[in-house]
């Protein structure tokens, strides 16, 4: 009994204490109510600029993602142009080879040197392979160069660009006859001299091998003319003509097997030794 007569009054004070509360409460609900409107309407002021910050952050790792993503494609999709390209190159090389009156040796360029004037290239066959110093380098585009020397299973070929390299030519379609050399500026560009100038030849038109000169066959594209100027103190022109063949982004080609007429040759030899 005494403890709860020692409770009673703390008992008493919190009963009177919560009917105070209520109380008040429902004395006061209009603002209470007021309140609640406010803290809202500071919520949501608070709100806009917390939501564009997280809609900020998730733009940015949604803009990471997507950076990503189009990084990889873009690198898959280079991949499939490089396969399809070396795909058109290999169809290209494999009709040549169908269609060619001489038999083709198939070779990987493994090494090249474009920038001097004494440029070359290395490709993947030799000797073992039938390959001799002669022999004309060509790919599906045109002429690319001739080989110059030979070991078992490599090849040093003079290509176009050369300071070096001499082909007999002509223009396809006419009496245009002349050789073709290095013009010395940069590019693919070369030039088709010895030509005269009552010949007209004109801008696109093809250059070809003539087969005069016994190192080439007759037939192989070389390139197309782009311009011509009159020569200076002779009766000839220069044409300037722009090489088939990339040499910069030149892989696979094939050596011809082509070997000089013997019969020629002994008659240009036994000409030499009579005069």
């Amino acid at each position: 009994m005494r403890r709860l007569a020692d409770v009673k009054d703390y008992i008493i004070t919190a009963i009177i204490l919560l009917l105070a509360i209520a109380l008040m409460i429902n004395r006061h609900e209009g603002g209470l109510q007021n309140m609640r409107k406010a803290s809202i309407t500071v919520l949501s002021y608070l709100e806009q600029p917390l939501s564009n910050i997280r809609t900020y952050r998730q733009a940015i790792s949604t803009n990471t993602y997507l950076h990503r993503q189009n990084i990889l494609l873009q690198d898959e999709l280079s991949r499939l142009r490089s396969v399809e390209q070396q795909n058109r190159v290999l169809r290209s090389l494999l009709n040549l080879r169908e269609e060619s009156a001489h038999h083709l040796v198939p070779v990987k360029i493994v090494a090249k040197d474009l920038t001097s004037v004494n440029s070359f290239l290395t490709a993947s066959a030799g000797s073992a392979d039938g390959v001799e110093p002669g022999m004309p380098m060509i790919n599906s585009d045109g002429l690319i160069g001739q080989v110059i020397l030979v070991s078992n299973s490599y090849s040093q070929i003079l290509p176009y660009n050369n300071s070096m390299f001499r082909v007999s030519a002509k223009v396809e379609d006419s009496r245009a006859y002349g050789i073709v050399t290095r013009s010395g500026r940069a590019g693919r560009e070369l030039v088709l001299q010895y030509v005269p100038e009552t010949i007209p030849v004109e801008p696109g038109q093809v250059v070809q091998t003539s087969g005069f000169g016994n190192q080439y066959p007759p037939g192989i594209p070389i390139g197309v003319v782009t311009h011509t100027e009159p020569g200076r103190g002779v009766e000839t022109q220069t044409i300037y003509l722009e090489a088939f063949t990339d040499l910069n982004t030149l892989a696979e080609a094939f050596i011809m097997e082509f070997k000089p007429d013997t019969t020629i040759n002994n008659l240009i030899n036994e000409q030499t030794e009579l005069f």
